[in-house]
């Protein structure tokens, strides 16, 4: 009698990896939206973080932090921020990718006074994120971005936000 040991064939082992290897890269392809709105949602919460640093730096101050720019991502806003690193360089390499913007509110040439928004006081600031999704609450064909400033946090469709005085005080808001 024959002793056979039982076993797969190789032909079987490759079947299984070729099944195993495809249904892993459909996983892979389909994480993929997961991670962009992943990195939407650490966006969008950073930009809320962005309101209450400056809200707790204006209790103490009794005005906004003032920043130099146009700069690339976020101040660091005293002890109740730490500078914000987009979610696709969290080394905080933005060289090649840069995603947080802050626009400049000191001394902007924009007639942003009234009595209660005095673009000298420092009573504005305005930074914002671009959003590798558009949010289906946000209402948007095309790009998409969350802006902060001290009315709150906002989604801004189409370009970039920009700093407008209609409406009484200094807001994000885009180009008209």
């Amino acid at each position: 009698m024959l002793n056979k040991e039982k076993g797969f064939t190789l032909i079987e082992l490759l079947v299984v990896v070729a099944i195993i290897g495809t249904l892993s890269g459909l996983v892979l392809v389909a994480m993929g939206g997961a991670r962009e709105k992943a990195r939407d949602a650490v966006r969008q919460s950073d930009m809320r973080q962005v309101v209450s640093a400056q809200e707790m730096y204006h209790g103490d101050n009794e005005a906004y932090l003032k920043d130099d720019g146009p700069t690339a991502g976020t101040p660091k806003i005293g002890a109740y921020l730490r500078v914000m690193h987009d979610p696709l360089c969290p080394d905080g390499d933005t060289t090649n990718y840069t995603d947080y913007n802050w626009i400049d509110n000191n001394g902007v040439s924009l007639d942003c006074s009234d009595d209660d928004y005095d673009e000298d006081e420092g009573q504005w600031f305005c930074t914002y994120a671009k959003l590798e999704q558009n949010p289906s609450s946000a209402g948007c064909s095309s790009t998409t971005y969350v802006a902060a400033s001290h009315k709150g946090t906002i989604f801004v469709c189409g370009s970039a936000p920009t700093v407008s005085s209609s409406g009484g005080g200094c807001t994000c808001v885009i180009e008209d």
